[in-house]
């Protein structure tokens, strides 16, 4: 029973609150009507009490609507809550004299007076009984998390405002560098030195760190997120104070201190307001829309307000589990959600999805994108990717879509595997048909790896590190491009609402960097300390497993050098050379055989036949692959962050 109630969403906490608030009303009526029985004055008959608690009842439900009240969280009943709801009271007072004039027997003297008094006294004393019972039930759960802010500045003063307005949260102390504020207390609440932490923690039975300093510098924040770590606490963080100053709410701009703060890599500032009003109010539609870059692109297409989201997917598991995080998220909201179950690559359904919803933008981010596992599994990977994305463009293109995205990836550029090359297929589709469109505007957003993306390289490392090790390396000269799947999405939408038509945008991905060195990073911010010839005593060794079957030692991001600025610093607009329509139609044609035969190594003559610069192994190659050490790929040096030269 405790945790049914304590699990209710906030649409249905404020459903109860309405219904109690409303109930109120009739109870208020009859109390207020046996406190005046002393007066000489008879009471109305009983069919004159019924009409007038009906009406005020159905006023009182009404201006509740109106004003919101019912959907304040119970700790957040402030100062004007508190006038909102005299008001109420005051004005059901008042219509209720007003109703007298039309009604045959009088109340008793002073009546409306007293009836606003005890509706009033009766809402303030439920909000408070059900805060005390909230407040009970989670301490009787376990419920409540128990956090100590790090920083007393106006950042953190802001943060513990927020803090104590939650009912399942309780904030222990600040920390501070400052030793002027050691041993003082800011709103009540006692401050501690850093040095104090291990005890204060210990003591307190601390669950979370909140970082809330103003302009803490990346390697501070590793230090201190590293140090608490290896205390075993979980760490969040929130951004600069100027970023918490405007509408929404401060706790939800709290992130996790992640890898992402461990890549010496500023992230571009999203603004909800940067390019992406094509969203407001139109159809989109995302497919692979449980995905890692797909859920996120969802969440933050949904935060743009679109009339209606439709979620594209393969997978049952995935399309389940994003369907109830975004419905949640919806709630309140006039976005529709709406779920398809489905594969890109059956045309009859894509087509009636498109036009059943009138979409007006496709985000295409469904895509196999294993390398290993689309290595062996040449078939599928070129069927999903390749011919999936030929087959949802086009029917684009004929339902007349407004704008049509497709994420890619790094690994189309002179692809050294199957995935890569199945990715460059349809790069080229989606070019063809951007030559040929009038009215779809057709984009391609190219970057590198995402952090925490499923499969990827930072969750195995975690998962290793956790275990107590070894952390697995393919080789120690391997580079990457990263981003955190939120800064990619949001440039992934803004590129889309930049498309003039054809354009390939590559994300200004910075620094390649080492993996051995992510690895390492990895190891010590979890509190280890890496094992190797330098450190015999250390906790996790790194072992070097040799490279995959195509992977490469580096990625490049862009074909040739032809690239031109856009208006955002992070995005550039490339012009690159593809295939005929004729060439194309000849590309597909010769796929779609090669995969309705079943044949592996007529696939892979497809693929180096339609891109010649692709190093993916050839079939006798890759029966060999395992027998042989893996080719590390080309040896040139490695691309780092692209800059744009004039066109």
């Amino acid at each position: 029973m405790v945790r049914t109630i304590i699990s209710l969403s906030r649409r249905q906490k404020s459903i109860i609150l309405w219904t109690l608030e409303t109930a109120c009303v009739p109870v208020a009526f009859m109390a207020t009507l046996v406190l005046l029985l002393e007066f000489p004055t008879a009471p109305p008959p009983m069919n004159q009490i019924m009409v007038q608690i009906g009406v005020l009842t159905a006023v009182s439900g009404m201006l509740s609507l109106l004003s919101g009240v019912h959907r304040l969280r119970l700790m957040e009943f402030d100062r004007m809550a508190l006038t909102m709801t005299a008001v109420q009271a005051l004005l059901l007072a008042a219509m209720n004299a007003a109703m007298l004039a039309f009604l045959p027997a009088p109340n008793p003297p002073g009546f409306s007076v007293m009836l606003g008094s005890v509706l009033f006294a009766m809402w303030f004393a439920s909000r408070n009984a059900a805060l005390v019972l909230l407040q009970a039930l989670y301490r009787r759960s376990g419920a409540i998390t128990r956090v100590v802010v790090y920083g007393a500045g106006r950042t953190g003063m802001s943060l513990m405002t927020a803090l104590r307005l939650r009912s399942d949260i309780v904030a222990v102390g600040f920390v501070d560098d400052n030793i002027a504020l050691r041993g003082t207390s800011l709103m009540g609440i006692p401050v501690y030195s850093f040095v104090e932490i291990g005890k204060l923690l210990d003591d307190r039975k601390v669950d979370r760190v909140i970082l809330a300093v103003s302009g803490m510098s990346p390697e501070k924040e590793i230090w201190v997120t590293r140090r608490l770590a290896a205390l075993g606490v979980e760490v969040q963080a929130l951004p600069a104070f100027a970023q918490l100053i405007g509408e929404g709410d401060l706790l939800a701009k709290l992130r996790r201190t992640d890898i992402g703060s461990l890549m010496n890599r500023q992230e571009v500032r999203r603004m909800a307001s940067e390019g992406l009003g094509e969203y407001r109010g139109a159809n989109v539609l995302v497919t692979g829309a449980g995905g890692s870059i797909g859920i996120e692109l969802c969440r933050q297409v949904l935060a743009c307000s679109p009339a209606r989201l439709v979620l594209f997917e393969l997978s049952e598991l995935a399309l389940y589990s994003a369907e109830k995080e975004l419905s949640q998220r919806a709630e309140g909201s006039p976005t529709q959600i709406v779920s398809v179950l489905g594969s890109v690559e059956d045309a009859r359904l894509v087509e009636t999805v498109l036009r059943e919803n009138a979409v007006d933008t496709v985000l295409h981010a469904a895509a196999y994108k294993h390398v290993p596992i689309v290595e062996e599994n040449p078939r599928a990977g070129l069927a999903n990717n390749a011919l999936g994305t030929a087959v949802i463009a086009q029917v684009a293109r004929d339902c007349g879509v407004g704008r049509f995205v497709l994420v890619s990836t790094d690994k189309a550029v002179r692809p050294a595997n199957i995935m890569g090359a199945s990715k460059r297929f349809a790069e080229l589709a989606v070019q063809d048909l951007a030559t040929r469109s009038q009215k779809t505007r057709f984009a391609i957003v190219r970057f590198g790896n995402v952090l925490g993306s499923s499969g990827s390289v930072v969750p195995r490392f975690t998962e290793q590190i956790e275990r107590g090790g070894p952390v697995t390396l393919t080789h120690p000269d391997v580079r990457r491009f990263f981003m955190t799947i939120e800064e990619a999405s949001h440039l992934v939408l803004i590129a889309g609402s930049l498309s003039r038509g054809g354009d390939v945008f590559v994300l200004d991905m910075g620094e390649q960097i080492p993996i051995g060195e992510l690895a390492r990073r990895l190891i010590e911010n979890a509190g280890f300390t890496v094992r190797d010839a330098a450190n015999p005593g250390g906790d996790i060794e790194i072992v070097v497993t040799g490279l995959r079957p195509g992977e490469k030692l580096y990625e490049e991001l862009t074909i040739g050098d032809r690239a031109e600025p856009t208006v955002h610093p992070k995005i550039i607009r490339v012009r690159e050379d593809h295939l005929s329509q004729i060439e194309m139609a000849a590309a597909l044609r010769d796929v779609r055989e090669a995969v309705a035969q079943g044949d592996d190594a007529a696939l892979r003559a497809v693929v180096h036949r339609w891109i010649p610069e692709c190093t993916a192994p050839l079939a006798a190659e890759h029966a060999a692959i395992g027998k042989t050490p893996a080719a590390p790929g080309p040896t040139r040096p490695p691309r780092t962050a692209v800059k744009p030269v004039s066109s």
